[in-house]
């Protein structure tokens, strides 16, 4: 009975976003109607995965969630912002909280092609990237090519020698910032509760020749950050959504004057961390802002000196 009431819900969902977009594809530009059709890559696949994972757990009201969320990521190609935050969002969130508005990244829409490693060294790392992102993404909940670049550009331009990961997953982000850290002498301490996912990191970071680079912590994160001592130039959450706070309050004070806190999922996981993201947009030691909205969505926090 549950099995059918999930695929019913499901069906409809799905049959009401198909409708919802061909009514709103003739007033849509080409590049609107490509960001809608991200729904049905990597993201929709995260989002299966873990509807099975809540089904095989008989988890009720993870699956009222997970299904809730679907119907948010189908309004927002269909009348809220690209940011995930917006009308119907809760007390505090008001137009003064919301991302700004635009096209991809920063901005407009502009030409870029695939990153040119600048090295084999980094020839081998980029070849490695695009073998996880073809062949290990599935249910992995990656970042997104765009969402890798940009951490990298971070890295570097900030001379980091500290980034701290919680959600390791198999690695991909995570080799993202060592492509940055190599080049700075730094390292990233990157946490996960999943052994599966741990090893199978482990095994990537070797492969892409990063491990010196890495110190991975096995563990529920929010006990295990207390061991860290900091200072901290990036931190970086990707984990669950629910203990986005717990982190910042139990991290922010580890984050150097000047560092950043970036956190994924601000898009497509928007009410899950609502009170993380009051916190970020309200404090007055903290500036925020919002980019790749029409993906994942990243929240880049800067820790005011």
């Amino acid at each position: 009975m549950v099995r059918k009431g999930v695929i019913g819900l499901l069906i409809v969902s799905v049959i009401s976003g198909f409708v919802l977009a061909q009514q709103t594809g003739s007033r849509r530009g080409a590049a609107d109607r490509a960001a809608q059709g991200r729904m049905g890559g990597g993201m929709m696949d995260d989002w299966l995965d873990q509807l099975d994972k809540a089904y095989q757990a008989n988890n009720r009201e993870e699956m009222g969630k997970l299904i809730e969320q679907f119907k948010q990521m189908r309004q927002q190609r269909g009348g809220m912002g690209p940011g995930g935050i917006g009308p119907g969002m809760g007390p505090g969130m008001g137009q003064g909280m919301q991302p700004p508005q635009g096209g991809r990244g920063l901005g407009g829409a502009s030409p870029e092609n695939a990153p040119v490693p600048q090295d084999d060294i980094e020839k081998k790392i980029l070849a490695v990237l695009d073998d996880m992102r073809q062949n290990q993404s599935r249910g992995m909940m990656n970042c997104s090519v765009e969402d890798g670049r940009f951490f990298r550009i971070l890295v570097e331009s900030m001379n980091a020698k500290t980034v701290v990961e919680i959600g390791t997953s198999n690695g991909y982000s995570g080799i993202w910032w060592c492509l940055g850290l190599r080049k700075t002498g730094g390292r990233l301490i990157t946490h996960d509760i999943d052994k599966n996912r741990f090893d199978l990191a482990t095994a990537n970071f070797k492969r892409a020749g990063v491990s010196e680079l890495v110190q991975q912590v096995f563990g529920d994160a929010h006990e295990t950050v207390a061991k860290i001592e900091g200072p901290i130039d990036i931190l970086f959450l990707d984990a669950d959504k629910e203990g986005y706070m717990d982190y910042l309050e139990k991290l922010l004070p580890k984050v150097r004057p000047g560092g950043l806190i970036l956190a994924h999922n601000t898009t497509n996981a928007g009410r899950s961390m609502q009170n993380y993201l009051t916190a970020i947009t309200t404090n007055k030691d903290l500036e925020t802002i919002f980019v790749h909205k029409d993906q994942q969505g990243v929240s880049v926090t800067l820790k005011k000196r």
